[in-house]
């Protein structure tokens, strides 16, 4: 029996409860209130991972470096600068010896061939005559191969020390080079993974591409009257079209992640300090390339990476360009990686589901009134709430998508009044809903 009055007692105490409240249109936009029409989608849970943007290694960056031994007797850009590949960056003056010994080789060989070339011109006539021996053209034709061949090495060793081919000509009619100019390196169109890589072409924000790679110095390595030996870094370029994504999973969602990689399940990134209004939509799909097969002694996770084409733009100032990407490598992110899917559901933002203990609640409109309707939230993230489709809200409904808690806090307070909102009285002394 007391069981029976307590179940009674309950059931007073939930019909008793306001369930409308009436808000005014002036309310509504003190509170920035957005309604939509509830329609029922698929929805999947994800992982939320921490991530980074990063430069992909070999890729992002480009060492330069002198060719031989000299004094840096020029610098013609400085960090921060747009490089285009050929253009120059530093000029050496050389004092390598060997550069020097190779010169002076490759324009005695080409004297040296030219010469064997007018005796073999001038005696052919007389070997063909029988004045002299056909021995002596087989020599003279045998120095000649031998003089062309040390020409052919000299020019190759001078091209690989960076020296150009006017230079060579230069050098083989006896004027020496004494300086040679660094320039900006061309693009690697030689890997079969920078060809992948081509399939999105970096997107640009008024901005004029005059080049296939756009370079940008990084650091300058390197002072004025500084003497740098051969292979000796100069400048570092960096081009940041192509970026990663590394996410940091902890070993218990390794499963999970590597499923989502094996399946090609796209992800989504949330990029820290983005201001996505000021740039186009990425138009991309992001999915996980490969994982590191090792773990972080110290946080004890393992990274996974998720290939970025970036974005830029360009501005001038005092005549020079300058880039500005997008995303930079440092820049925070969080990796979303599906791993659960829900099915006819609605889908609704965390702030238009307001809880209460174990009951939550979404609000209908209905003009000035909103109606509040408990329902059951099968999933929640850090941004949506999921709402089972169990006839609780109808397809078509218009739903408040936001301020839920500010909605419950105006309901309860329109209660204390000891009238329903939207309750009206005849005539007669009987009290009805609004119609």
């Amino acid at each position: 029996m007391i069981e029976q009055e307590s179940d009674t007692t309950l059931q007073v105490a939930e019909t008793s409860q306001p369930k409308i409240l009436e808000l005014g249109e002036q309310a509504r936009k003190n509170l920035r209130l957005v309604v939509k029409a509830a329609r029922p989608s698929d929805y999947w849970r994800t992982l939320s991972i921490p991530g980074i943007v990063a430069d992909r290694p070999g890729i992002s960056d480009r060492g330069v470096t002198s060719p031989a031994v000299g004094v840096v007797s020029e610098i013609h850009v400085y960090p921060g600068d747009t490089v285009y590949p050929g253009q120059r960056l530093v000029t050496v003056r050389l004092l390598s010896e060997y550069l020097q010994a190779t010169q002076t080789q490759l324009f005695k060989s080409a004297h040296e061939a030219t010469l064997v070339q007018n005796q073999i011109d001038r005696l052919g006539d007389a070997a063909i005559a029988g004045a002299i021996s056909g021995s002596r053209l087989i020599e003279l034709k045998n120095e000649q191969q031998r003089q062309q061949m040390m020409v052919r090495a000299a020019k190759q060793e001078l091209l690989n020390r960076g020296l150009s081919a006017e230079q060579i000509d230069a050098v083989s009619q006896g004027n020496f080079v004494s300086s040679v100019e660094v320039v900006a390196p061309p693009p690697r169109a030689d890997s079969a993974l920078l060809k992948d890589l081509t399939r999105q072409e970096v997107q640009t924000v008024n901005y004029e591409v005059k080049a296939d790679v756009t370079y940008e110095v990084q650091s300058l390595a390197v002072e004025l009257g500084q003497t740098v030996q051969a292979g000796e870094m100069i400048i570092s370029l960096a081009n940041h079209q192509s970026l990663y994504v590394v996410g940091h999973g902890f070993k218990r969602e390794a499963g999970l992640i590597e499923q989502a990689a094996q399946n090609g399940t796209p992800v989504e990134i949330r990029f820290a300090e983005d201001s996505a209004e000021l740039w186009p939509p990425l138009g991309q799909q992001f999915q996980i390339r490969h994982f590191s097969n090792t773990i972080d002694v110290e946080t004890r996770t393992f990274d996974f990476f998720v290939p970025l084409q970036n974005q830029l733009r360009t501005y001038e100032k005092e005549g020079t360009q300058f880039l500005v990407w997008r995303f930079r490598p440092g820049q925070r992110t969080r990796i979303e990686v599906p791993v659960e899917k829900f099915t006819n559901v609605f889908v609704m933002p965390s702030e238009a589901v307001v809880r209460e203990g174990p009951d939550a609640f979404v609000y209908r409109q209905n003009g000035d009134l909103f109606n509040q309707i408990a329902v059951h939230v099968v999933h929640q993230d850090s941004w949506n709430i999921v709402i089972a489709n169990d006839g609780s809200i109808t397809p078509g409904t218009y739903l408040a998508q936001n301020a839920a808690a500010s909605l419950r806090r105006v309901l309860k307070s329109q209660s204390a009044s000891g009238m329903q909102p939207g309750m009206h009285v005849h005539a007669d002394g009987t009290v009805h809903a609004a119609h």
